[in-house]
């Protein structure tokens, strides 16, 4: 195979900086309000981490829980199917949408009731519904959540309360909320006012106080302190932000989403419609930079010789780098 590997040139970087208006380069952190002991911000489509503060400490995250155990169900169970509340389920310490043992619902309104109200008791109903107990359910959470890339976090419950070995880091809630957001029906879920079938109102106050967030789930508990995951969209780019216990969850999150917003932009880096120097790619990439970042970018391309003579063999592959790091990697085929 022949190889070539080129820094961005001047041209090109000419245009990517066309292609958006940069509004500063300043540090994601600001400091008005107390930092959460753990903090992430994270880009959701390449999971590229924008900040981190005591990211990896492991933490308590009373009803941020609920998140992974929401994509669970909807990833795993029909929304429409009716769900008869068990007897464990009634009475359910903490926040409940007051489910009484023989209710029938179905899992989209238990769903809404467990992600906009934080219902406990919809928690253990759909834990029992998906796995038959509430401890075979944990055991799937753990293990779904490793799968997500989220392997320092130990689940107990499907709801948050306190248990020594029910806890995550920052990190792992960060990455286990972008991999949700990528899923349709959660969003529609977690960015969700009012469920107007059962009159239920979401708790979230970021999605009335924060322009373009569209989720995700609050927390709290004594020893989790106060817990937000918050899901917000501008200009094309979707981040999630995370903070474990913050007294001051909402300020310092927007402090977070914001100063990541001013310092980064989505910028495309190549195009499936255009392919790649002459040849066809299958997907096209977008990544989060800031505009001191554009001139680190490097390509590298790859081809086999001698190549083929077909559309739509392999030619070899495309690399991108940020610096010293691969960002991107795909295969080129000939057009």
């Amino acid at each position: 195979m022949r190889s070539r590997l080129k820094f961005l040139g001047a041209g090109l970087l000419a245009l990517l900086i066309g292609i958006v208006c940069f509004r500063g380069a300043s540090g994601v952190v600001a400091q008005a309000a107390t930092a959460g002991r753990g903090e992430c911000v994270v880009e959701v489509s390449s999971r590229r981490f924008l900040h981190a503060y005591g990211a990896d400490v492991r933490l308590p995250m009373a009803s941020t829980t609920k998140v992974l155990t929401a994509i669970i169900l909807i990833e795993d169970c029909d929304p429409d199917e009716v769900v008869t509340v068990p007897k464990q389920a009634e009475g359910a310490e903490g926040s409940s949408v007051y489910l009484r043992a023989g209710d029938e619902l179905t899992v989209r309104d238990l769903l809404y009731g467990l992600m906009l109200r934080s219902g406990n008791d919809c928690a253990v109903t759909l834990a029992v519904h998906h796995s038959g107990s509430v401890e075979a359910f944990a055991r799937v959470m753990t293990a779904r959540a490793a799968s997500m890339g989220a392997e320092h976090s130990s689940f107990r419950n499907p709801h948050g309360l306190p248990d020594k070995d029910h806890y995550t880091t920052a990190r792992d809630l960060a990455l286990i909320s972008a991999y949700a957001m990528e899923n349709e029906t959660f969003r529609e879920i977690v960015s969700c006012k009012y469920y107007e079938p059962r009159g239920w109102k979401n708790k979230n106050k970021m999605l009335w106080e924060y322009e373009g967030a569209i989720g995700v789930k609050t927390g709290y508990t004594v020893a989790a302190g106060r817990c937000l995951v918050t899901s917000a969209e501008r200009n094309g780019m979707r981040l999630v932000s995370v903070t474990l216990n913050c007294p001051q969850m909402y300020e310092r999150t927007a402090e977070l989403l914001d100063g990541a917003f001013e310092s980064y932009q989505m910028i495309p880096l190549c195009d499936a419609a255009a392919g790649w120097e002459g040849f066809a790619i299958r997907s096209g990439f977008a990544y989060p930079l800031k505009k001191t970042e554009l001139r680190g970018l490097r390509f590298a391309t790859e081809t086999v010789e001698p190549l083929p003579e077909h559309a739509g063999e392999f030619a070899g592959k495309m690399e991108i780098y940020l610096e010293n790091s691969l960002i991107f990697s795909q295969n080129l085929y000939m057009m």
